[in-house]
């Protein structure tokens, strides 16, 4: 179907539910660390603007969190429908890791979402903080239990194998923290707090072309900017070790994500080329000598070795990973532009004033999300032709399937997430176009009370005195 076999339209499913979802999580696991800095400033200084500020996002952060929730039930079925036999190989270790995510991560953050948006007036400000506090927390294990899934397939260890062909865990420490996840979830949560920060940050830049005077703008664009001047060069840093991590135990990947064919010693680092799989090599490539050894190595005779040490059946393709690595790349280092850029703009006393930087910021919006999906495509289709990296192949891991089958199924994920993840994220965006409000829904009211108090002494005539209350009230 459309000059596609089963296995390929499998593929290209999950690749496009997966890339739907995972940029709803990478918005949210920062905006609920965020949250709940300006719950808890605000409990320390007692200053509006934060609760303001709080109030304007756990509305958009409602949105795109139960978005994510319901792209995330989705890929769950489709391991039973499309990929049974991964299913059946792989369920006794990332059977009961999915399920201790559920447990421990999900039930945290359903469990107080709800005093989190709505209970602030019922619960008090100290419990509120605590509330949203542990959603926070909540998507961090998240993040931890379906990276040690994920990179427990890049990098598989403490594993056996039983008589049936399973793979069983042998030793769970040794599954869970597995040689890839240290670097990986660093590298995941640093980006999804960038993401974050890009976001806020242009929704900051937004109303301060309008209002350069308003505070909650101020305080949104001003902790974005901290959080990329900040975090960026770190995120870069753990890129690298990540690179290295993967250098020892993935290599093709690292072949293909350099665009090398050959074997060198001393590397180059090709920063532009076309990779031709065929022909085996990467014509009108741009290079730099040495560097792509110093920086892979930390040598400049360091030795890197090329596609064509694989046979072609066991390598990743080059012109897709190749690309989507410089991509990634690219926009990261743009992130720490912005960020040197506001840098000297606080320094100059013109954070709020520089209306360039401003403009910058908010075309740096999207560029979170644009940053982790190619770093997930480089991830993913870096690993093929696994599923679970040397052990099974993504062809021996496929349910019995028909192409038309998928091929519909596939068409109807389609219409379906644009038209309702498409509204919702309009929705998103239109909530992001209104500036914040002063002093809006959940303000601190202080301890309220219902008996005994009549419709008019709850809503006092315009221009009549409010109803006087003693202090110990």
């Amino acid at each position: 179907m459309f000059g596609f076999d089963a296995i390929e339209l499998a593929r290209l499913q999950f690749a496009f539910t997966v890339s739907a979802h995972i940029t709803f999580p990478a918005f949210t696991i920062g905006l609920a660390s965020y949250l709940a800095v300006l719950n808890g400033l605000h409990l320390v200084t007692g200053r509006q603007a934060y609760l303001d500020v709080f109030n304007y996002l756990k509305t958009i952060f409602a949105v795109v969190f139960g978005m994510g929730v319901v792209s995330g039930i989705v890929m769950s079925y489709q391991f039973g429908t499309n990929w049974s036999v991964f299913s059946d190989k792989a369920g006794p270790v990332i059977g009961p890791l999915m399920g201790y995510e559920v447990l421990s991560a999900f039930f945290l953050e359903a469990g107080f979402l709800g005093v989190m948006l709505f209970g602030r007036a019922r619960v008090g400000p100290h419990l509120h903080f605590f509330a949203t506090l542990m959603v926070a927390v909540g998507t961090l294990f998240s993040a931890f239990w379906i990276l040690s899934v994920n990179s427990w397939m890049q990098t598989p260890a403490g594993y056996g194998v039983n008589e049936a062909g399973q793979f069983i865990a042998e030793d769970w420490i040794a599954v869970i923290f597995n040689p890839s996840l240290p670097y990986r979830l660093a590298h995941m949560v640093m980006g999804a707090y960038l993401t974050t920060a890009f976001v806020v940050g242009a929704v900051g830049a937004w109303h301060l072309l309008r209002d350069s005077a308003a505070e909650a703008p101020r305080i949104m664009f001003s902790m974005a900017m901290w959080m990329a001047t900040i975090v960026a060069p770190i995120q870069a840093y753990v890129g690298d070790m990540h690179g290295l991590n993967t250098l020892e135990y993935q290599p093709a990947k690292v072949a293909a994500m350099e665009g090398h064919y050959e074997t060198h010693q001393g590397a180059p680092l090709i920063l532009f080329g076309i990779p031709d799989d065929e022909a085996e090599e990467t014509r009108y490539a741009i290079e730099v000598p040495y560097l792509g050894s110093l920086i892979l190595t930390h040598h400049l005779e360091g030795e890197i070795k090329g596609l064509k040490e694989w046979p072609r059946d066991e390598r990743p393709p080059a012109e897709i990973i190749f690309w989507s690595f410089r991509v990634m790349v690219a926009v990261g280092v743009a992130m720490i532009a912005i960020g040197l850029w506001s840098a000297y703009a606080r320094w100059r006393g013109r954070l709020y004033e520089d209306l360039w930087l401003h403009r910058a910021a908010l075309l740096m919006g999207p560029a979170g999300f644009a940053a982790v999906l190619c770093g997930w495509i480089t991830t993913e289709v870096g690993r093929q032709p696994y599923t679970i990296y040397g052990l099974l192949t993504t062809t021996d891991s496929v349910s019995p399937l028909h192409a038309p089958a998928v091929g519909w199924s596939l068409m109807a994920f389609v219409i379906v997430y644009f038209s309702v993840f498409g509204a919702g994220t309009f929705y998103a965006l239109r909530l992001m176009a209104s500036p914040p409000k002063s002093g809006g829904d959940d303000v601190d009211i202080g301890p309220t009370r219902t008996a005994g108090i009549t419709p008019v002494q709850s809503f006092p005539r315009k221009g009549a005195a409010a109803p006087s209350h003693h202090p110990a009230e």
